[in-house]
């Protein structure tokens, strides 16, 4: 039972710390003091768990726990969690922090799900199997924030195709102005972005744990790095502002239709992803 309790709480961490990213990346860009609070209050619940399990292992081992590389890695990963809340708190570095989240995260997957750490636990396959499932769910979760965003790219063209005809009637009274159409695109693959590189940071230590043999040039893996960096391109684009109106519309458009293609054919082209 405490094993189990173990595992579930350090799932816990990730999914926390995956949040809290989320929110970073939105307060990155647009500099919203909701976000950063809410970032900072998911990050700061990762960082009790981390010191409160850092001090009871410390209690059980009668050591500092760096002599083995499992132990090693979980107190890095620690230590980043730290350096970003006290670079956020005293100092606002709010690119630094980003990035040392990114690789704050990345470490804590790797401990939390290490191959090291499933061998050792009897609740291993559970491990396995929950890793798999948050993986897929987060995928799922982009592609539905992807598929909000190309909702409002079609409504963006639609708008804009009645607007320059002149042929606006009461029936479109309900539809949302340009202005809206182009703010939901944004805020859409704001979230799916953070959301798909989560997806792809676990989907990888999925494959590390549990398969014998797998490639990094899989056609699904690498559609979907392709994907992540097409939108995040999108986004920066348009951030910079040489990417609006019509043509952010038809950019979301062609996107979604890459993640189609990657979704249904990548799947089947893969040779270990099995979404039919």
């Amino acid at each position: 039972m405490a094993d189990i309790t173990m595992a579930r709480l350090h799932e816990a961490m990730v999914i926390l710390y995956a949040v809290s990213l989320v929110f970073y990346f939105v307060d990155y860009l647009y500099t919203t003091k909701k976000a950063i609070r809410i970032a900072m209050s998911f990050l700061g619940a990762v960082w009790l768990l981390q010191t409160v399990f850092l001090v009871l292992y410390i209690i059980e081992t009668q050591r500092f726990p760096v002599l083995t590389l499992f132990e090693g890695i979980y107190f890095y990963a620690w230590l980043l969690v730290t350096l970003s809340l006290v670079l956020r708190i005293f100092y606002r570095f709010d690119f630094a922090v980003f990035l040392i989240n990114i690789i704050g995260f990345i470490f804590m997957v790797i401990h939390t799900f290490a191959p090291v750490q499933i061998e050792r636990s009897p609740v291993g396959e559970a491990l396995v199997s929950e890793l798999l499932f948050i993986h897929i769910t987060f995928a799922i979760l982009s592609y539905a924030a992807f598929s909000l965003s190309f909702v409002f790219s079609a409504l963006h063209l639609i708008l804009y195709r009645l607007l320059k005809q002149k042929k606006w009637t009461k029936q479109w009274s309900s539809l949302p102005s340009l202005g809206q159409t182009e703010q939901g695109m944004t805020i859409s693959i704001l979230v799916g972005i953070p959301l798909l590189f989560v997806s792809l940071v676990l989907g990888f230590q999925w494959a590390v744990v549990s398969l014998e043999e797998f490639s990094i040039m899989d056609v699904k893996i690498v559609g979907s790095f392709i994907l992540l960096v097409v939108y995040s391109f999108i986004l920066w684009r348009h951030r910079r502002g040489n990417l609006n109106g019509m043509n952010y519309a038809w950019a979301h458009l062609y996107a979604f239709l890459l993640l189609l293609l990657n979704f249904f054919f990548g799947s089947r082209l893969s040779e270990f992803h099995f979404w039919y």
